[in-house]
């Protein structure tokens, strides 16, 4: 059996909205001790107010390699024994085709959605080795694997995420440690707010006429993944709304 949620300590970064902060609510409330991260320290501060568990909450920006190992390598004694990650910070900036894309937009995404994980990643994993015990969960996308027009940087972004997932299985088989890729597909969050910079009304024209997965439907698959028996690894999960299916079918129409 898997140890029950109230004996873990739990490390969640991108925790100030969407998936993040439903993942942190899922899991607090089984009892789960919990590390939560964002940039927005005001936004932290009233997560761990409303939650009913002990929460560690650290205000940093992902990006920021000599913060995050500072924050993450001098944890108080209570927290200090890291036994499960949901690498959730990460983003989608811009549509545009990549003739068009803002190279500024790319970088962001490449330092958030691949060296910030790769940092993160590294400063807990060590500890998870030695206790022999731990999990890693990353938060990956259906565009890692199947692309679509815009998708470009965001996709390969996610790519990377999924390939480095597995490279961790392979390096970590043998420690305790498991490794998850969790892979959603189309989900109402803030997600599409902040790949428009903040044009709302563009945003909500994505999910008209569609019923996508919501920030609760992600952090019930984290949370079902976290609590499988240790002798049980579920390496990549794939979920979409029943309304969405990657068919092949995008084609370009004179016309």
């Amino acid at each position: 059996m898997a140890p029950p949620l109230h004996d873990m300590t739990i490390l969640i970064t991108g925790a100030t909205s969407g998936f993040g902060e439903a993942i942190a609510r899922r899991l607090a409330a089984d009892g789960a001790r919990l590390i939560v991260t964002g940039r927005r320290e005001d936004r932290l501060q009233r997560l761990v107010d409303d939650l009913r568990t002990p929460t560690l909450a650290l205000a940093f920006d992902v990006r920021d390699r000599e913060a995050l190992e500072e924050s993450l390598t001098d944890l108080p004694d209570e927290f200090s024994s890291v036994d499960a990650l949901v690498a959730n910070a990460g983003l989608a900036l811009g549509l545009e085709p990549a003739h068009q894309a803002s190279l500024a937009d790319w970088e962001t995404m490449i330092d958030t959605n691949c060296r910030a994980l790769a940092h993160t990643v590294r400063a807990i994993l060590p500890g998870m080795v030695e206790r022999g015990r731990g999990h890693v969960v990353t938060i990956g996308s259906i565009a890692g694997d199947w692309p679509y027009p815009g998708g470009n940087v965001y996709g390969a972004t996610k790519a990377f995420v999924k390939q480095f997932a597995l490279g961790l299985r392979a390096d970590l088989m043998g420690t305790g440690v498991r490794v998850t890729d969790l892979e959603p597909g189309m989900a109402e969050t803030e997600f599409s707010q902040v790949r428009f910079h903040g044009d709302a009304d563009k945003a909500k024209k994505v999910y008209q006429g569609v019923d996508p997965l919501t920030a609760a439907d992600v952090a019930d698959a984290v949370h079902w993944v976290l609590t499988r028996p240790p002798h049980v690894n579920v390496s990549r999960l794939e979920l979409m709304p029943t309304a969405q299916a990657v068919t092949g079918a995008t084609v370009f129409r004179r016309g």
